[in-house]
């Protein structure tokens, strides 16, 4: 019987659309892997340590992982005998193996702005630090990800950079916030959700949006059943913050309180107002069900958070993030013209790094991100020490490990904490079914890493991302990463990388 003439056709249909849309990392084959991707030949091992995070607890496992997935997770009292036909064994004694971090909040700026950083020297830094994940904001590369094309050259630009899996984010901005179809032709293409600034992002064609932008928005990202990732501040009043008051002296904006008054707490409170009525749409029932509102690097601990809650309480699908820098650093320590330590929301002062910590425990925060976010040198003002011209964004995508378990431990934090808000709850916020914990079909995303270890971080340490300047030089921290898996694959292991870089985009489907 010969094919009816539809069914070629079809089957090409087929075919071309799995090719397109289906996540890359999806796609790979589970065993036949190219030697130059990872530091281990072997397809099939067994990783055993005494403490190894499982969703049963933190205890002696053995993970077998063969190809790109767990296999089996065997809780045993002891490591399996390596023999001839079996597989590898690797014993890491008392070392933590854990599901590997996944960073929903990272700006990697390729292409267009690879002077900043770039996906080669981001996912070599991310991978060093035990994360096998991230997500790219739409900014800030150039052109910004606002359109499906955008998206697409994005993707493109990934090609033999990436160590790791990367996924997107694509941009809201007033000029496709009312356009469905610009928004659902990108959501259809793989963007995982949206992302937003409620004022001046600092990049020029990222223009900021309002609550009606955002508002607008929703039924598209209801559809897909995704979310919009939004920076919570508004200039309420509006004003500059780079602009001295008449007859104040220059000399002031070398201080952290000059900036830090400049960017007041209102800001972020208004804002994260507007955003929870916004979020009333997504209530079951309500018009933009299935869509979900995710509040990026919270740094207010009190009023903002009590917000977030309330929303949560009365049945909005909403989300909050802090970033480590917030966990680990305080207004009052900062020292004068040390513009490292500039982002925004700016660094507050201790108490509300204490009330952030709290509320992840208590489970009123979501989950940590770096929020990475680059620059070239000499926009960090280094010598000028100008906290108000400089550019604000912290560079700690190396460092989620180290920062998050020398700051957590200390306040009682457990490894099944902190798997929980960097690779569990950021695997189910961002829709990625196949990641987030060390369980059988779940990808073989892990990192090894030592708890006692203790180092500083400092001009000889070695430093994967572009640009060398990062609030955490100078600091002394314990928990070096010592190897890295992505799907199955020995990416990082003691200070080397694979030979080649075989990392997948991430695709919505």
């Amino acid at each position: 019987m010969e094919p009816r003439s539809w069914m070629v056709p079809l089957l090409l249909f087929i075919l071309g659309y799995t090719l397109v849309y289906l996540p890359l990392s999806q796609r790979t084959s589970p065993t036949v892997l190219d030697k130059e991707c990872s530091l281990l030949s072997d397809t099939h091992f067994i990783l055993y340590s005494k403490r190894v995070v499982t969703p049963d607890g933190t205890g002696p496992y053995a993970v077998e992982v063969e190809g790109e997935r767990i296999v089996s997770v065997t809780k045993r009292s002891e490591a399996p005998e390596s023999a001839p036909g079996k597989p590898r064994v690797f014993d890491y004694g008392n070392l933590v193996i854990m599901p590997g971090l996944i960073d929903a909040h990272v700006h990697i700026n390729e292409p267009g702005r690879v002077e900043w950083e770039g996906f080669l020297t981001a996912t070599m830094a991310a991978a060093a630090g035990g994360t096998t994940a991230v997500v790219d904001m739409p900014l800030n590369s150039h052109p910004t990800t606002t359109t499906k094309k955008d998206l697409l050259d994005k993707v493109e630009a990934t090609k033999d950079k990436i160590y790791i899996d990367v996924g997107f984010w694509g941009g809201l901005v007033p000029e496709n916030a009312y356009n469905a179809s610009v928004l659902e032709d990108m959501l259809a293409a793989g963007a995982l959700g949206l992302k937003s600034f409620m004022c001046p992002s600092g990049i020029d064609d990222f223009p900021a949006t309002t609550s009606k932008h955002i508002k607008a928005s929703l039924p598209s990202l209801a559809k897909f059943r995704r979310p919009i990732l939004v920076h919570q501040e508004v200039t309420d009043p509006p004003s500059d913050p780079a602009t001295l008051a008449p007859g104040e002296p220059p000399s002031n904006a070398r201080t952290y309180s000059r900036y830090l008054d400049a960017r007041p707490i209102t800001w972020e409170r208004e804002a994260v107002r507007q955003l929870m009525e916004v979020a009333k749409d997504t209530k079951p029932g309500a018009i933009a069900e299935g869509a979900h509102v995710h509040v990026v690097h919270l740094s207010d601990g009190e009023d903002t958070l009590s917000l977030i809650k309330n929303a949560k309480a009365e049945g909005s699908s909403v989300t909050v993030e802090t970033c480590a820098h917030y966990l680990s650093f305080s207004a009052e320590d900062i020292p004068e013209g040390a513009t490292e330590y500039k982002c925004a929301p700016p660094l507050r002062e201790s108490h509300h790094r204490e009330l952030l910590w709290k509320a992840l425990f208590d489970g009123n925060i979501d989950m940590i991100t770096t929020d990475h976010s680059p620059s070239t040198v000499d926009m960090k003002l280094l010598e000028e020490g100008d906290f108000l011209k400089a550019w604000g964004g912290i560079s700690g995508i190396q460092f989620s490990v180290p920062a998050t378990w020398t700051h957590g431990s200390v306040r009682g934090m457990t490894l099944e904490q902190m798997s929980k808000w960097w690779s569990t709850i950021p695997a189910k916020m961002v829709n990625l079914p196949r990641k987030g914990s060390l369980e059988v079909g779940k990808d073989a995303d892990i990192v090894v890493w030592d708890p006692e270890a203790s180092f500083v971080i400092d001009r000889n340490y070695p430093i994967y991302f572009k640009n060398k300047v990062t609030a955490y030089m100078g600091h002394k921290y314990y928990g070096k990463v010592i190897t890295t898996f992505a799907r199955g694959r020995k990416v990082f292991d003691e200070g080397y990388h694979a030979n080649k870089a075989c990392g997948a985009p991430i695709l919505a489907v």
